[in-house]
């Protein structure tokens, strides 16, 4: 279930960037709080450990009779190894429960995450995906988001754990014997700035390490959306080469990090190790010395092990949350983007007519990619309740555009557009899109039953309802042949259905939908003879008591139109019915002279 999380308003370039995802911890903030007292519990009773051996050697190898003064003084033999057996069983009883709490909100924050990124994704309008791909999306939403997961339940509590065993270490290290503990702190803080400047350099590579990955998904993910071009192409060794290549990248950019990751490792391991045996060295001269006894000396080494092991793992954890650092701000890049399109604030009800009224007044609009080329260039048109207006004109006139700017995929630059009188501005963007309907050239199938994809037009229409659609639209012809009628699997972008099928589909989507305004976007134009006849009659279904605007580059389909606007270089340039276009001469008189021959 996805939730509402206030988030801040930029993302921050340092390891602080992991502080955005505290708003998606912050609902299991007691969950969070278990956890963080499991530690404790956890830390302290390991701490405990050096302390119960401590007493159990001084008491076994020395004076039974002597006074033990110690964790587990007044205990015998036996019952010594007892007590010890019992801190080790709680201790993996506290571990056991620390681990499952803390996986559960690594992997439920992970889910929020991906689902409040995901749904910010769908807000964004066509102008987003100009220049970032899809691959590269869902790598983010996947590769990231996992490395996130990781260190939200795992890295962050293995590395608090470390540090308290550390912190804790440390400090028994002074109360056991303050001159070996003071030679292991100076040896040790030699270690720092190796420790310090090569983390830096690891945060660096695993950011590189993260985008070199999304490049080869992204890679992948616009070739397996073009395999009959590719294959018709016979470009299948091409692309596996350039996947090969921009992999080898990947690769080579991991191991880079990788190679720095583990001469880290090796530098504090070796170090660490190197300060112990030292240390161990001066601690046997002090037993042999009578300064401190056997029983001391072990819970000393004890102690410098769980030093040196929290040491190790805070190094490896630091790696984790170098690589996360560099993923969170992936994603929270995503999170944060501002998208292009902004709803009213107070939106207007909109209106609920039969047919819907259309005005373009002096629209005006260029692409955010062409900010100095007018794709529409001061366009006024009325189109009255129950009319049908086609569009025509060369590539490039400007007729999608006026789609585009319909449905607020893109922002108009000056001008408005009202839609029953009001300004698409002041609907919400869910209101003014549920009035219109729409039925593109190349239509979208997904990978889901005949019967889901008609329903898409409206998810809360029954089974009769979609059914009385798809016979509006001749799918039963068709669907009905399926192996499993409505409920076939149409398969990854329709692959089980011809050119022909897809369209009478979006058609009979566009018909249960039951928008007032339909739009026709080339519906016809890639058919064959046979599948344009079949198509048409849906069509002409699909515009009964609806307004309609049809964008037509074969003349043939708008013959029985109320009105055709001509387009040319943004403009309106001729406006009328088929008979006074072709006797006025103009731009359609010459497109229909090449389109009929006459």
């Amino acid at each position: 279930m996805t939730r509402d999380i206030a988030l801040p308003a930029s993302s921050p370039r340092r390891l602080s960037v992991l502080k955005g995802l505290w708003p998606f911890l912050r609902p299991y903030r007691a969950r969070v709080a278990l956890a963080f007292l499991l530690l404790c519990l956890g830390s302290a009773l390991i701490l405990l450990m050096p302390l119960a051996f401590r007493d159990l050697i001084d008491f076994g190898f020395g004076e039974p009779a002597r006074p033990a003064g110690g964790l587990l003084a007044g205990l015998s033999l036996d019952a010594h190894f007892v007590a010890l057996f019992g801190l080790a069983s709680a201790w993996a009883l506290v571990v056991s429960v620390r681990y499952y709490t803390v996986s559960w909100i690594g992997e439920r924050s992970t889910a929020d995450l991906r689902s409040a990124v995901y749904a910010r994704v769908l807000t964004q309008s066509p102008q987003f995906f100009e220049t970032l791909q899809t691959g590269e999306v869902l790598s983010r939403l996947s590769g990231d988001a996992t490395l996130i997961q990781t260190v939200v339940g795992s890295s962050v509590s293995m590395g608090l754990r470390s540090l308290f065993q550390f912190v804790g270490g440390m400090v028994m290290l002074a109360v056991t014997s303050f001159h070996l503990f003071s030679l292991n702190l100076g040896l040790m803080a030699l270690l720092t700035l190796p420790i310090l400047a090569i983390g830096r350099k690891v945060r660096r590579l695993s950011r590189e390490s993260q985008d070199r990955i999304a490049d080869a998904s992204a890679l992948a993910g616009e070739i397996l959306n073009a395999m009959p071009t590719v294959q018709a192409c016979t470009q299948e060794a091409h692309e596996a080469a350039r996947f090969a290549g921009a992999t080898e990248t990947s690769f080579s950019t991991a191991i880079r990090r990788t190679r720095v990751r583990a001469a880290l490792t090796a530098l504090i391991i070796t170090a660490v190790m190197g300060t112990i045996v030292f240390v161990l060295w001066i601690g046997v001269r002090q037993v042999h010395a009578g300064a401190m006894t056997q029983g001391q000396l072990a819970s000393f080494v004890l102690y410098a092990v769980l030093v040196a092991g929290g040491v190790g793992t805070l190094a490896e954890v630091w790696g984790d949350m170098m690589r996360a650092a560099g993923a969170a701000e992936r994603l929270l890049e995503l999170l944060h983007a501002d998208t292009a399109i902004h709803e009213a604030p107070c939106p207007q009800a909109p209106a609920h007519p039969a047919e819907a009224a259309l005005a373009f007044e002096h629209l005006t609009f260029c692409y955010p990619a062409r900010p100095h080329t007018r794709a529409l260039d001061d366009i006024c048109l009325d189109v009255a309740p129950g009319e049908s207006v086609a569009l025509v004109g060369p590539s490039g006139a400007g007729k999608t555009s006026l789609f585009m700017a319909l449905l607020r995929y893109y922002e108009a630059t000056a001008g408005r557009i009202l839609l029953n009188g009001q300004d698409i501005r002041e609907l919400s963007l869910h209101d003014l899109r549920r009035a219109i309907a729409i039925v593109p050239q190349d239509p979208v199938i997904f990978s889901a039953s005949a019967l889901d994809n008609i329903r898409y037009g409206r998810a809360s229409a029954t089974d009769a309802e979609v059914r009385a659609a798809a016979r509006a639209a001749l799918v039963d012809e068709f669907v009905e042949r399926l192996p499993e009628g409505y409920g076939t699997f149409l398969g990854e972008r329709g692959t089980r259905l011809s050119g022909g099928q897809r369209q009478r589909i979006a058609i009979a989507r566009a018909i249960l939908k039951g928008a007032p305004l339909l739009l026709l976007d080339e519906a016809t134009s890639a058919l064959d003879a046979e599948s344009e006849i079949l198509v048409q009659k849906g069509l002409d279904t699909a515009m009964e008591g609806r307004t309609t605007v049809i964008i037509a580059h074969r003349l043939a389909t708008v013959q029985k139109v109320d009105r055709i606007v001509v387009m040319d270089q943004g403009r309106i340039v001729e406006t009328g019915t088929p008979a006074d276009l072709r006797r006025q001469g103009g731009l359609y008189a010459r497109l229909a002279t090449l389109q009929f021959g006459v």
